[in-house]
């Protein structure tokens, strides 16, 4: 992998030297002379890797290293002198030095070193990506026709340079879509970096993406590589572009079409080369009808349309996923995996699981931390799931009666579907308690024999307050 090395010595011809050596090896490199020089160049660019003299007039090496353990600036550095002192060479590892080369440099032993390093930092990159992936449940799991249909759209879309709208419900798993396509693709040696547009503050998400210069606003006190940049050669996963606004839109459409940037506050354009994979939760044709979303950013990044299909429509799939789930969280906890009762296995497959894959598994680890019994049972899965999103459970049929729950659920009309009129009656469920109860929350979660931050969400999402 390339790097980009910060060389500091107080002889010109030794920066110069290597240099030269470096730029050969294919890395990219600054020189300076003196640690003050240094010091300004590290609060302006950002490097993987710098080699320092020890002894130079002004501030010496060591000094460099203090300042830089002072300000928390953590940087791998290679220490160079023409005296190799043992003592030197501890204090220099105590400040957090990375090795330490004697003068004259021997080219092989510079080679080896960085040739070392580089793989150290490859290798390292590598175990984090696959610590988040498998961390994350990164495999797709399932069996269903659905799933086999997304598995082939996958392997079609993956090896073309072409962009991908991966749209589908929150919780379906988009995100792991987007990674099995860089896996799959010509680029999957390359960086694969994430950006949650929904999660990044709207006066910060050009700074993120584009970069900015130093002193291009209040704080910016060194030069920013943005996350477009980072994903050079490789991928780049928008989630949730959806919610970008409209002004940031109009910048990315110009970058997309451009396939250069400018850093916020920058005059230099730069160049890249990206696959670009976006991925939404809303109807993005919709947003286009209502002013949300621009038409020509919806063109260029829908090159591909891959639909990720929600729980409820492969249910064939919801029994091996919590079979996996459970196999998994009991690896990860150290216990014997738990095993479903028959009749625990109907109230998870009967479920419609709003929140999708994510919140079966969520359930599944709380079933697998509270119970204390080797199996599962139907009762445990009741309490575990939301008691008004069960389908016709005791413990909703003793809140209200069957003829107050279909005149609920069609109140609103008859051209509803069987999910706009669920969500109706569960409304107006939750607005009548919470009146009963004068908002006293928990007082409503043990009546519904729910858990408060779960009802706290319902209540957040109606507006009841």
């Amino acid at each position: 992998m390339s790097l980009h090395i910060l060389i500091t010595d107080d002889d010109a011809n030794i920066g110069a030297t290597l240099s030269g050596l470096l730029r050969d090896l294919g890395h990219q490199t600054t020189a300076c002379t003196s640690g003050e020089q240094a010091l300004e160049l590290l609060q302006r660019e950002a490097f993987d890797l710098m080699f320092l003299d020890v002894r130079m007039g002004g501030m010496d090496g060591l000094a460099v290293l203090q300042r830089l353990q002072e300000t928390g600036v953590s940087l791998p550095t290679i220490m160079i002198s023409g005296h190799a002192e043992i003592d030197t060479a501890v204090k220099a590892v105590q400040l957090g030095a990375y090795n330490f080369l004697e003068k004259p440099l021997q080219p092989e032993h510079v080679i080896l070193e960085v040739k070392n390093f580089a793989e150290r930092k490859q290798l390292e990159q590598e175990r984090n990506q696959l610590r988040q992936r498998f961390g994350g449940d990164s495999e797709m799991v399932g069996q269903s026709f659905t799933m086999q249909q997304l598995r082939d759209a996958i392997r079609k879309a993956a090896p073309s340079e072409a962009r991908v709208l991966i749209t589908g419900e929150n919780g379906t798993g988009k995100e792991l879509v987007a990674e099995a396509i860089h896996r799959q693709s010509k680029r999957s040696a390359a960086p694969f970096v994430r950006v949650n547009c929904a999660a990044i503050p709207r006066e910060l998400i050009e700074s993120e993406l584009f970069g900015h210069e130093r002193g291009a606003f209040t704080g910016a006190m060194r030069r920013k590589i943005g996350l477009i940049e980072q994903a050079h050669t490789g991928t780049i996963f928008l989630d949730e572009i959806g919610d970008m606004a409209l002004e940031t839109q109009a910048k990315l459409l110009r970058v997309l079409q451009e396939n250069e940037l400018l850093r916020v506050g920058g005059t230099q354009p730069i160049r890249f080369d990206v696959r670009v994979i976006a991925a939404t939760n809303k109807n993005l044709e919709k947003e286009i009808q209502a002013g949300n979303f621009r038409d020509d950013l919806f063109f260029r990044i829908a090159v591909i349309p891959i639909h990720v299909p929600p729980l409820r429509e492969r249910r064939e799939d919801i029994l091996i996923l919590v079979n996996y789930f459970l196999n998994q969280l009991a690896q990860a906890y150290g216990r014997r995996p738990k095993r479903l009762a028959n009749e625990a296995s109907v109230v998870l497959e009967n479920y419609h699981w709003p929140g999708n894959v994510r919140e079966l598994r969520n359930i599944v680890e709380r079933l697998m931390i509270m119970g204390e019994a080797e199996a599962i049972t139907a009762e445990q899965v009741r309490q575990a799931l939301p008691m008004f999103d069960l389908p016709l459970s005791s413990a909703l049929m003793e809140k209200v009666s069957a003829s107050n729950m279909v005149d609920a659920a069609i109140a609103n009309g008859a051209d509803l579907s069987l999910r706009d009129r669920v969500e109706n009656f569960e409304r107006q469920l939750l607005a009548r308690i919470f009146q009963e109860v004068k908002g006293n929350v928990s007082e409503m979660a043990r009546r519904l024999r729910t858990d408060r931050a779960n009802l706290h969400r319902k209540l957040q999402r109606y507006n009841i307050k």
